[in-house]
Protein backbone atom coordinates (compact mmCIF):
# COMPACT_ATOMS: atom_id res chain seq x y z
CA UNK A 1 0.00 0.00 0.00
CA UNK A 2 1.54 3.30 -1.13
CA UNK A 3 1.23 6.13 1.38
CA UNK A 4 -1.25 8.95 0.88
CA UNK A 5 0.34 12.28 1.74
CA UNK A 6 -0.95 15.52 3.19
CA UNK A 7 0.90 18.60 1.89
CA UNK A 8 0.81 21.89 3.81
CA UNK A 9 1.93 25.05 1.99
CA UNK A 10 2.34 28.22 4.07
CA UNK A 11 5.06 30.89 3.97
CA UNK A 12 4.89 32.02 7.61
CA UNK A 13 6.99 29.55 9.67
CA UNK A 14 4.89 29.88 12.84
CA UNK A 15 1.66 29.37 10.93
CA UNK A 16 3.09 26.40 9.01
CA UNK A 17 4.24 24.84 12.29
CA UNK A 18 0.73 25.34 13.74
CA UNK A 19 -0.96 23.71 10.72
CA UNK A 20 1.43 20.74 10.87
CA UNK A 21 0.87 20.44 14.64
CA UNK A 22 -2.91 20.56 14.20
CA UNK A 23 -2.78 17.83 11.52
CA UNK A 24 -0.29 15.62 13.37
CA UNK A 25 -3.02 13.14 14.47
CA UNK A 26 -3.28 12.01 10.82
CA UNK A 27 0.43 11.29 10.49
CA UNK A 28 0.08 7.70 11.73
CA UNK A 29 -1.56 6.80 8.38
CA UNK A 30 -0.93 9.89 6.24
CA UNK A 31 2.61 11.31 6.10
CA UNK A 32 2.76 15.10 6.33
CA UNK A 33 4.99 17.20 4.11
CA UNK A 34 5.42 20.97 4.37
CA UNK A 35 6.59 23.73 2.05
CA UNK A 36 6.87 27.49 2.36
CA UNK A 37 6.49 28.40 -1.33
CA UNK A 38 4.70 27.00 -4.35
CA UNK A 39 8.08 26.24 -5.95
CA UNK A 40 9.18 24.27 -2.89
CA UNK A 41 5.80 22.48 -2.82
CA UNK A 42 6.24 21.47 -6.47
CA UNK A 43 9.66 20.05 -5.63
CA UNK A 44 8.24 18.10 -2.65
CA UNK A 45 5.47 16.68 -4.84
CA UNK A 46 7.90 15.76 -7.62
CA UNK A 47 10.79 14.43 -5.52
CA UNK A 48 9.18 13.08 -2.34
CA UNK A 49 5.46 12.39 -2.69
CA UNK A 50 4.97 11.01 -6.21
CA UNK A 51 7.95 8.62 -6.16
CA UNK A 52 6.63 7.08 -2.91
CA UNK A 53 2.87 7.41 -2.99
CA UNK A 54 -0.06 9.70 -3.74
CA UNK A 55 -0.98 13.27 -2.91
CA UNK A 56 -4.27 13.02 -1.01
CA UNK A 57 -4.87 16.45 0.49
CA UNK A 58 -3.27 19.86 0.02
CA UNK A 59 -3.81 22.59 2.63
CA UNK A 60 -2.55 25.79 1.00
CA UNK A 61 -2.35 29.46 1.83
CA UNK A 62 -3.19 31.90 -0.97
CA UNK A 63 -0.58 34.59 -0.32
CA UNK A 64 2.82 33.02 -0.99
CA UNK A 65 6.08 34.50 -2.24
CA UNK A 66 6.29 34.14 -6.01
CA UNK A 67 3.41 32.06 -7.29
CA UNK A 68 0.21 32.40 -5.27
CA UNK A 69 -1.60 29.45 -3.72
CA UNK A 70 -4.57 29.45 -6.08
CA UNK A 71 -2.25 29.25 -9.11
CA UNK A 72 -0.43 26.36 -7.45
CA UNK A 73 -3.70 24.52 -6.77
CA UNK A 74 -4.78 25.05 -10.39
CA UNK A 75 -1.46 23.57 -11.58
CA UNK A 76 -2.05 20.52 -9.35
CA UNK A 77 -5.52 20.12 -10.86
CA UNK A 78 -4.08 20.24 -14.39
CA UNK A 79 -1.53 17.48 -13.68
CA UNK A 80 -3.10 14.01 -14.02
CA UNK A 81 -0.81 12.70 -11.27
CA UNK A 82 -2.20 15.17 -8.70
CA UNK A 83 -5.64 16.12 -10.06
CA UNK A 84 -7.45 13.78 -7.66
CA UNK A 85 -5.88 15.43 -4.60
CA UNK A 86 -8.39 17.23 -2.39
CA UNK A 87 -7.60 20.93 -2.23
CA UNK A 88 -8.21 23.13 0.81
CA UNK A 89 -7.50 26.87 0.81
CA UNK A 90 -6.47 28.09 4.29
CA UNK A 91 -6.12 31.84 4.14
CA UNK A 92 -7.20 35.20 5.43
CA UNK A 93 -6.43 37.11 2.27
CA UNK A 94 -7.93 35.45 -0.79
CA UNK A 95 -10.39 37.81 -2.36
CA UNK A 96 -13.62 36.73 -3.97
CA UNK A 97 -12.08 36.55 -7.45
CA UNK A 98 -9.23 34.28 -6.31
CA UNK A 99 -11.61 32.05 -4.38
CA UNK A 100 -13.96 31.72 -7.34
CA UNK A 101 -11.00 30.91 -9.58
CA UNK A 102 -9.89 28.20 -7.13
CA UNK A 103 -13.41 26.76 -7.05
CA UNK A 104 -13.78 26.77 -10.81
CA UNK A 105 -10.29 25.83 -11.99
CA UNK A 106 -8.65 23.94 -9.09
CA UNK A 107 -11.76 22.08 -7.91
CA UNK A 108 -11.28 23.57 -4.48
CA UNK A 109 -13.00 21.35 -1.93
CA UNK A 110 -13.01 23.63 1.07
CA UNK A 111 -12.11 27.14 2.23
CA UNK A 112 -10.93 27.64 5.81
CA UNK A 113 -10.44 31.18 7.06
CA UNK A 114 -7.53 32.21 9.25
CA UNK A 115 -7.43 32.17 12.17
CA UNK A 116 -8.82 28.66 12.14
CA UNK A 117 -10.18 26.40 14.82
CA UNK A 118 -7.91 23.31 15.07
CA UNK A 119 -10.87 20.95 15.52
CA UNK A 120 -12.61 22.44 12.48
CA UNK A 121 -9.45 22.10 10.38
CA UNK A 122 -9.04 18.46 11.44
CA UNK A 123 -12.70 17.77 10.63
CA UNK A 124 -12.32 19.29 7.16
CA UNK A 125 -9.12 17.35 6.46
CA UNK A 126 -10.68 14.13 7.83
CA UNK A 127 -13.67 14.52 5.50
CA UNK A 128 -11.46 15.28 2.49
CA UNK A 129 -9.13 12.37 3.23
CA UNK A 130 -12.13 10.08 3.63
CA UNK A 131 -13.49 11.22 0.26
CA UNK A 132 -10.07 10.68 -1.35
CA UNK A 133 -9.65 7.20 0.13
CA UNK A 134 -13.18 6.12 -0.81
CA UNK A 135 -12.64 7.33 -4.39
CA UNK A 136 -9.04 6.24 -4.95
CA UNK A 137 -8.42 3.13 -2.81
CA UNK A 138 -9.92 -0.35 -2.82
CA UNK A 139 -8.93 -1.42 0.72
CA UNK A 140 -10.50 1.00 3.19
CA UNK A 141 -10.01 -1.01 6.38
CA UNK A 142 -6.55 0.40 7.27
CA UNK A 143 -8.09 3.86 7.53
CA UNK A 144 -10.98 3.09 9.88
CA UNK A 145 -9.14 4.35 12.97
CA UNK A 146 -8.16 7.71 11.47
CA UNK A 147 -10.91 8.73 9.07
CA UNK A 148 -14.71 8.87 9.17
CA UNK A 149 -15.24 5.26 10.21
CA UNK A 150 -19.01 5.40 9.78
CA UNK A 151 -18.71 6.40 6.12
CA UNK A 152 -16.02 3.79 5.45
CA UNK A 153 -17.99 1.06 7.22
CA UNK A 154 -21.08 1.95 5.17
CA UNK A 155 -19.06 1.71 1.96
CA UNK A 156 -17.72 -1.69 3.06
CA UNK A 157 -21.28 -2.88 3.80
CA UNK A 158 -22.36 -1.82 0.31
CA UNK A 159 -19.73 -4.02 -1.36
CA UNK A 160 -21.05 -7.23 -2.89
CA UNK A 161 -19.93 -10.44 -1.24
CA UNK A 162 -17.64 -12.75 -3.24
CA UNK A 163 -19.80 -14.89 -5.47
CA UNK A 164 -22.69 -12.40 -5.50
CA UNK A 165 -23.49 -11.22 -8.91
Amino acid sequence: MNPIYILCVEDEPEVLAAVVRDLAPFEEKFPLEAASTAAEARRVVREVILPRGKLGVVVCDHVLPGEDGVSFLIALQQDPRTASARKILLTAQAGLAATVEALNRAELKHYVAKPWNPEELRAVVRRQLTDFVLEQETDWCPYLTVLEADRIAEKIRQQPLPGDG
